[in-house]
């Protein structure tokens, strides 16, 4: 007898069975049976039921991470969220499978005896654990553990709440007009469907002079403030190049060092730099257009384990393809930088006092999405990029050049889209309408901040548009443009 795949095999031999008719006919009857345990009909059966499984096991883990990370990052920022809000918006129109799965799913909000989240919970299946996500502190926001995770187990490196020391809450100083924001048509309109039937929260208009802000524009849709948060989605890929400049001016890094990708020096993939990651030309493979991770975010997976060793099937450089990964392996690539210049302090040097970058549970940042900011606080980024990478003080925080660096299409480009692509940034020169020099963070479910150099403004329109519909960014920015001629 041989072993092979860890069973017995026995010797075939043939003898011939000595059975009357009725006993051979269920015998042919019993082998037929169990030739259709081994159809392809079976087998799609169990891929199905093990796909059903997954998939709750995902929606899960979105659910329990939405519910902690609005809640928790909004009460952080002094003001509050519900679940049926977040019901309402964030878990609303998701995209499929999750979406049919995720709203009914019962869950627990745990709170710590101070008041403050200790960690969500989401039941999917009596044979597992809960799914979790637990909140890390204010400067973390919340992360997933693995599927089948105890409570106790969270981001190992994450400051606790009763670790982390206060961080004085003192916005950089714009010189905002005094008095009620002064009307502007547009932004009312992006509340309704001229633009396309997504759903609006937010909206902050901000034209600038000198450096200062000459007038302010903002709405937000009920239950929404300037204090809440909501998840970035890709925007964050616009924060993450920004976050890589800063390391360029800190003379930390060069975007043309390696991204450190392969196993050693003679691994082909170690030719993948900074700057084709951040141009999203890194040459690898990835499974889905668009590059979904849903093993990273809901899943409970690590960056390392998810994100960092796709093969190569292209020269690094020459070919654009859309992938999460590459984004996450640019800031792999100066995780060392953050032991000194975290992104929390990055952030309140700029302005965004109110907005986190959320970890993994091994602690490696997820900056392709999860990133939890305010409207307010992206149009502060915005106008880091207004005034070249300088402070309202004068103080240099990007490379002189970053700007034309992030806006400049030097890498291959997307096919069939509206847009170009730059280092991390979206390109608008070719929309209608609008200044050639536009430059944009997009993301997910109608993120957008609009950089206008040219005009000294910037726009950012906040939403939870759901699957399937769009909200027309362009059109958007033109009308915005015109009604401040």
């Amino acid at each position: 007898m041989k072993r092979a795949g860890g069973a017995i095999r026995r010797p075939f031999s043939f003898v011939r069975p000595r059975l009357g008719s009725c006993h051979m006919k269920n015998a042919i009857l019993a082998a037929a049976a169990a030739l259709a345990l081994t159809s392809p009909s079976h087998a799609q059966t169990a891929q199905h039921q093990l796909d059903e499984r997954y998939n709750r096991a995902l929606a899960a883990g979105y659910k329990a991470l939405f519910l902690c990370s609005a809640i928790a990052n909004a009460e952080a920022n002094g003001t509050t969220r519900t679940p049926e809000s977040v019901h309402e918006w964030e878990l609303t129109g998701i995209q499929a499978p999750l979406n049919r799965i995720v709203r009914d799913l019962p869950y627990e909000i745990i709170r710590r005896p101070t008041g403050q989240i200790a960690h969500v919970q989401v039941r999917w299946d009596e044979d597992m654990p809960d799914r979790l996500a637990v909140f890390d502190g204010k400067d973390a926001g919340c992360s997933v553990p693995p599927v089948g995770a105890p409570p106790g187990l969270s981001n190992p490196t994450a400051p606790k709440p009763w670790e982390r020391e206060e961080r004085e809450d003192a916005r950089i100083p714009l010189g905002l007009p005094p008095g009620p924001p002064p009307s502007l048509p547009s932004l009312d309109a992006a509340f309704s469907d001229k633009y396309g039937n997504g759903r609006t929260t937010a909206v902050v208009v901000r034209v600038f002079e000198n450096g200062r802000v000459k007038a302010n524009y903002a709405r937000s849709a009920p239950g929404f403030s300037r204090y809440t948060p909501q998840r970035t989605w890709s925007v964050a890929k616009s924060i993450a190049a920004t976050l890589v400049g800063a390391a360029v001016h800190r003379d930390e890094i060069d975007v043309n060092d390696s991204a450190g990708l392969g196993v050693d020096e003679s691994d082909p993939r170690r030719a993948i730099t900074i700057d084709h990651a951040l141009r999203m030309a890194s040459g690898r493979y990835s499974d889905t257009p668009g590059n979904r991770t849903d093993p990273l975010y809901w899943g409970g997976t690590s960056v390392e384990e998810r994100a960092q060793d796709w093969p190569l099937i292209y020269t690094p450089g020459s070919v654009y393809r859309y992938a999460n990964n590459d984004t996450l392996a640019a800031i792999k690539a100066i995780e060392d930088t953050f032991a000194n210049h975290p992104p929390a302090d990055f952030f309140a040097e700029i302005g965004m006092t109110r907005t986190v970058a959320e970890r993994d549970w091994r602690g490696d940042y997820v900056l392709s999405s999860q990133v939890w900011s305010t409207a307010w606080d992206l149009a502060a980024i915005g106008q880091l990029y207004l005034n070249d990478g300088m402070l309202w003080n004068g103080t240099r925080i990007l490379p002189e050049g970053w700007v034309e660096y992030v806006s400049s299409p030097s890498g291959p480009q997307p096919e069939g889209r509206p847009f170009g692509y730059g280092a991390g940034w979206w390109l608008m020169n070719s929309s209608e309408g609008v200044p050639s020099d536009t430059f944009a963070a997009f993301g997910n479910r109608g993120q957008y901040v609009v950089v206008v150099p040219s005009r000294d403004v910037v726009i950012v329109r906040r939403g939870e548009d759901m699957v399937g519909t769009r909200f027309d960014i362009a059109a958007f920015t033109r009308d915005v443009l015109a009604a401040l001629e």
